[in-house]
């Protein structure tokens, strides 16, 4: 028989129950027998529709870590306030863990969730299922392999017109540590760091605004948000410069007065050629003389870096069939935990700068 890995998931809203639960069924050798959550009703809910017939529920993520012995594995799928203390209790029972994105609220908590991972031997790793698309890793793919040369400027765009989620605690400062940068601003940062292997930023100056906010004539594909709880900003910005002089603009937004919203999607100019998510995936570059332009037709075929029985445009999936791989075989998980911290680490810097005013320098 198959060796199964016995998971607990903490935390079981909509990133639990929309995304991780979902992948992990995919899985044969994930099981998931322990669910907890705050609230008992979504706990139970998730237990009876992912669980086996004895999946047993909590409230108190500390007494499953304590009573579930034969627990391998806990992914943390709770608002990012909790996803240090979780995190780092979990490593420390014996457990990996996955936690989902972002790392942590500060980057003072994401580097104690490091160096538990460290000081515990256990994988971390960190729900940015992105890099899992076909787009992303056909890109990554051709990076690798130097066709776009040096690349020294690029963009991480997150950029919503009116898309403010309404649900759970997105609009709540204190839960979150921020609104649209830190939610979805953080997929295309990591997205852009991964593709230019870059993690050495020298500099940052950053801006965040709430500016629509109180409108009452909102447009939200959502439905009305509140005012009186959007404690978030609802759009940030930032210029990052890396240590090797590469530069990174990084824009966010969850309302914003612009045309074409574009999300989780980075923009690459390299000295050989360049790379855009404008309309599909774009690759540019010169060829005797001419410019030209590539698209890859990502509707016929499948890569090789794609697992059996998984939709290529199921990166979540993917993502799941990855951690669990690497959790039976002792491989490394796609995403690092030193690659997930630089960035938390450049998203405080451009909070940080757009209260202060000034730019965040690093050592």
């Amino acid at each position: 028989m198959e060796k199964k890995v016995k998971i607990g998931i903490i935390g079981c809203g909509g990133i639990g129950t929309g995304k991780h639960l979902p992948s992990l069924a995919k899985v044969p050798e994930a099981e998931v027998v322990a669910f907890c959550d705050i609230i008992p009703e979504r706990a139970e809910k998730a237990a009876k529709e992912f669980g086996p017939a004895d999946a047993r529920v909590y409230t108190d993520y500390k007494e499953l870590l304590e009573k579930e012995k034969d627990i391998e594995v806990i992914h943390v799928c709770t608002p990012n306030r909790m996803h240090a203390p979780i995190t780092i209790d979990a490593l420390e029972s014996g457990r990996h863990v996955m936690c989902e994105k972002p790392m942590a609220k500060t980057y003072e908590d994401a580097k104690a969730m490091l160096d538990a991972a460290r000081r515990t031997g256990k994988k971390l790793t960190i729900g940015y299922q992105n890099r899992q698309r076909p787009d992303a890793q056909y890109l990554k793919g051709i990076v690798s392999r130097g066709d776009l040369g040096d690349i020294y400027y690029a963009k991480a765009l997150a950029l919503r017109r009116r898309a403010v989620p309404t649900w759970g605690v997105f609009l709540n400062e204190f839960e979150q540590g921020g609104g649209p940068l830190i939610d979805i601003g953080t997929h295309a940062l990591d997205l852009t760091l991964w593709m230019m292997n870059n993690y050495e930023p020298a500099y940052v100056v950053g801006t965040k605004y709430r500016k629509l906010a109180d409108d009452t004539d909102q447009g939200n594909a959502w439905g009305p948000w509140d005012p009186k709880t959007f404690t978030v900003e609802d759009s940030a910005f930032g210029f990052i410069v890396m240590k090797n002089g590469a530069t990174i603009v990084l824009e966010s937004s969850w309302a914003l007065n612009i045309a074409d919203p574009i999300e989780a999607s980075c923009t690459l100019c390299g000295t050989k050629g360049g790379s855009d998510m404008n309309d599909g995936l774009r690759i540019n570059y010169i060829d005797q003389n001419r410019q030209c332009i590539a698209k890859p037709n990502f509707d016929a075929g499948s890569g090789a870096a794609f697992f059996e029985g998984l939709k290529d445009n199921d990166p979540a999936g993917h993502e799941a069939r990855q951690w669990i791989d690497a959790v039976l075989n002792d491989t490394d998980p796609c995403v690092l935990p030193e690659q997930a911290l630089c960035v938390t680490r450049i998203l405080e810097a451009i909070y940080t700068s757009s209260v202060t005013g000034k730019p965040v320098y690093f050592d």
